[in-house]
């Protein structure tokens, strides 16, 4: 009866440990507009300096530790999560300099309701009940959370950022694809086509280099962008698609978090609200969800 006990207890363990990851990713992710805001460069040359690094750092952690390179990746996966991951980093950024900062995460995190779409045509991975309440609860959450900023974008922008809320869903649902194998492989691979996108715009958007415009270059590189990617690739290996984008839900509200404790400005009412809305939505679906694995066994 042992083994059974270790099956079942490692069944509950595993979506425990990936959503735990895809959390402290979306921490990581959440840092991003304080160190933007430190660059006054072209958007598309942010990204691109920023996937320069991270190449750097993800080649040499898994030069470092080579037991992360263990496993094949599925080449057609692999480059189909490459590039849905690069054009979701690319558009999100060039979003936010067209519409509203609001407006582009608003639409981006429409992902989770993609992920549901893509994950039961692709996956199989059909949303459960506590899913689709979630996602009604998220959406309502989020247009509460940014009620005061919506609408002040412009429609080249707002399509950018609904684009980026699509591929982002395409790149969670390709790296599920690849969970039995690689998938940091793909996450290096969108780092090094988005850092040749953005080449030619270094030679056109000569950028201004200074000490703190290199700090935050080499912060997100390494740590908001190149640990998260780790810590994505783990996660999404254990948790469907759709519950990794829920979970990623907590990115958004935690930016006025850090503007707050660094800047003292305080959110609005309405977006607490909508922020607490967002964070007891994930909370929901993942109790419901281990409590599911641990009567039935699956995730």
């Amino acid at each position: 009866m042992r083994p059974q006990f270790d099956s079942r207890e490692k069944q509950i363990r595993m979506p425990r440990l990936g959503q735990s990851a895809i959390f402290f990713c979306a921490v990581l992710w959440s840092t991003s507009g304080l160190f933007i805001k430190l660059l006054n460069w072209h958007p598309i040359v942010i990204a691109g300096s920023r996937s320069v690094v991270a190449a750097l750092f993800l080649l040499g952690v898994r030069l470092l530790f080579p037991s992360i390179r263990r496993g094949k990746s599925n080449l057609k996966y692999m480059i189909a999560g490459a590039l849905a991951y690069a054009a979701t980093m690319l558009t999100f950024v060039s979003a936010n300099k067209l519409t509203s900062s609001a407006n582009a995460i608003l639409l981006q995190y429409t992902a989770p309701v993609w992920a549901a779409v893509l994950g039961a045509l692709i996956l199989k991975e059909k949303p459960h009940w506590e899913h689709w309440t979630a996602l009604l609860m998220v959406m309502g959450g989020l247009i509460l959370f940014f009620k005061d900023s919506l609408g002040q974008g412009h429609a080249a922008g707002d399509c950018l950022a609904l684009a980026s809320g699509f591929f982002f869903a395409l790149h969670s649902v390709c790296l599920r694809l690849q969970r039995e194998e690689n998938p940091q492989d793909s996450l290096l691979f969108a780092h090094v086509i988005s850092a040749s996108f953005a080449l030619p715009f270094f030679f056109f958007f000569p950028p201004v280099v200074s000490l703190p415009a290199a700090g935050a270059v080499v912060f997100m590189g390494t740590i908001q962008i190149g640990l998260a990617s780790f810590l994505f690739a783990y996660g999404i290996k254990r948790v469907t698609a759709i519950q990794a984008m829920l979970t990623a839900m907590i990115e958004p509200i935690l930016n006025p978090v850090w503007v707050l404790l660094i800047t003292g400005e305080s959110p609005a009412v309405s977006a607490i609200l909508g922020g607490g809305i967002i964070i007891a939505a994930v909370v929901f679906s993942s109790i419901i969800g281990r409590r599911r694995a641990s009567l039935t066994g699956s995730a």
